[in-house]
């Protein structure tokens, strides 16, 4: 079942509870790319993988360049890099919200948001979940797959890994500007590797594992 939107930013209209952001920087990076997707990535706030002020998640930060010219790379991205033109996948963050410059979000600034992404996260419905970074990661194994107490949170160890959710393939990506030699060849390969396979019989077999 497809979504009934083609909006590529903010498809369902979300409006974040609060603005912090400085002068110049845009409220939140909002969900972005195909809302009928089957690849979901997942990243942490605005400050660290980008878009406080393109609106655009993983966009103007270093870490938020290296995950889309991954996704470049493996087919999924086209366009200019701060309005890039995604197919089959989307982009969004755990919090979303532009914070002052420096500012990293508190546990209760997560708790605010969930919701938001956790109703986004369903509405999309993807097939494979990506998240970026320790928090993203923590996050998605804790709440879509009953497995979060098999690992620890050990992103060298969980990078390019699939596990299986509750209907979803979760692929953790460490956090790029933790990659050492090999990291950026284990994610390419892993993407290519899935999208080669009959990926979507995921949903299924994810269900009665997980």
């Amino acid at each position: 079942m497809q979504n009934v939107t083609d909006r590529t930013s903010n498809p369902f209209g979300l409006r974040p509870p609060f603005d912090r952001s400085d002068p110049g920087d845009q409220v939140a990076a909002f969900g972005y790319g195909d809302a009928n997707a089957d690849f979901h990535v997942i990243g942490d706030f605005p400050g660290i993988h980008g878009g406080e002020t393109t609106g655009i998640p993983f966009t103007e930060t270093e870490a938020g360049v290296e995950i889309q010219a991954v996704l470049r790379e493996t087919g999924f991205v086209s366009g200019p890099r701060d309005k890039p033109v995604l197919e089959n996948c989307f982009w969004d963050y755990v919090h979303m919200c532009s914070l002052p410059d420096g500012e990293r979000p508190t546990d209760e600034d997560y708790a605010d948001l969930e919701r938001f992404f956790d109703a986004e996260l369903r509405a999309i419905n993807a097939h494979i979940l990506l998240p970026v970074g320790a928090r993203a990661t923590d996050h998605v194994l804790r709440e879509y797959t009953t497995q979060r107490h098999r690992f620890d949170l050990d992103m060298p160890s969980l990078h390019a890994r699939d596990i299986r959710g509750r209907g979803f393939m979760v692929i953790p990506i460490a956090d790029p500007v933790e990659w050492v030699d090999g990291d950026r060849e284990a994610i390419v390969s892993k993407l290519e590797a899935v999208l080669a396979s009959d990926y979507r019989q995921t949903k299924g077999v994810a269900t009665l594992v997980g």
